[in-house]
């Protein structure tokens, strides 16, 4: 069953790549913003928010609606970046949605999506996305052979890389790399099961320069101070603010955290 939920994923990316979800004919340009930057110098929590309709984990989120008017609240909130889905399949996200969104704003955007191929990073580059996920869990399980080889197509595209690791062997094999941003997911996708405690046990002892982002699970301001002391330097919630009946509101409880 575990690695099913991940094929499952894999699987779903190729069937939109064969679909031509990825045949996108623009040229978009990215923010003017360094997301590093931005978390290093904020006196608050750094939230990178995500726009996303439904997920494997919850099914239906939010009814698919304007994600330019949800972007415009997280960012009125206090939202420092945005996360845009961009796979169909199980996550109603589109690349689209993406490029409405980047039109309209100005804070960095992550192509959020399970990538791989390199033409995920291609149209990545032609949306206007200033930075795309990879799963270090693809490549340690082999169900994709070259981290660095992604790593440095992407930025070959003028792109900076958020890896995500969810175990300590897999964050110890990220920071062996030249990703720009360290990401700890909460949730095991194997099971897709969430424990908070995972950033805890992940980054013990753990010096590391690049920013980390702690992914999945976060609900709370308390959440956030727990994490922020667990070594956490950013957040990425999606989730939690879809689910809210007032985002710009639920966004700025988030961020004023601390």
């Amino acid at each position: 069953m575990a690695r099913d939920i991940l094929r499952k994923l894999v699987n779903n990316s190729q069937m939109a790549i064969d679909d031509g979800t990825y045949d996108i004919d623009a040229s978009l340009p990215k923010s003017s913003k360094d997301l590093v930057s931005l978390i290093k110098t904020d006196l608050h929590a750094p939230l990178l928010t995500e726009i996303k309709f439904s997920s494997p984990s919850l099914g239906k989120i939010r009814t698919p609606g304007d994600p330019v008017r949800i972007a415009q609240q997280m960012i009125a909130g206090g939202s420092k970046a945005l996360s845009v889905l961009t796979q169909p399949h199980l996550f109603c996200g589109s690349p689209e949605y993406f490029m409405k969104v980047r039109q309209a704003v100005n804070v960095p955007m992550l192509m959020k999506d399970i990538i791989i191929d390199k033409v995920q990073i291609d149209t990545a580059k032609k949306i206007g996305a200033d930075m795309i996920l990879l799963i270090e869990s693809l490549f340690d399980k082999k169900f994709l052979s070259n981290v660095d080889e992604f790593i440095q197509y992407g930025h070959s595209q003028g792109l900076q890389i958020l890896l995500e690791a969810h175990t300590s062997k897999e964050l110890q094999n990220a920071i062996n790399t030249k990703a720009d941003i360290i990401g700890i997911n909460n949730r095991n996708l194997d099971t897709l099961e969430i424990n908070l405690q995972t950033t805890q046990d992940v980054l013990a002892g753990v010096k590391e320069p690049r920013p980390i982002i702690t992914e999945s699970g976060i609900n709370s301001p308390d959440d956030i101070i727990y994490l922020k002391k667990c070594g956490a330097d950013a957040f990425l919630i999606g989730s939690n603010i879809m689910q809210s009946d007032n985002i710009e509101e639920q966004v700025r409880t988030l961020v004023n955290a601390y």
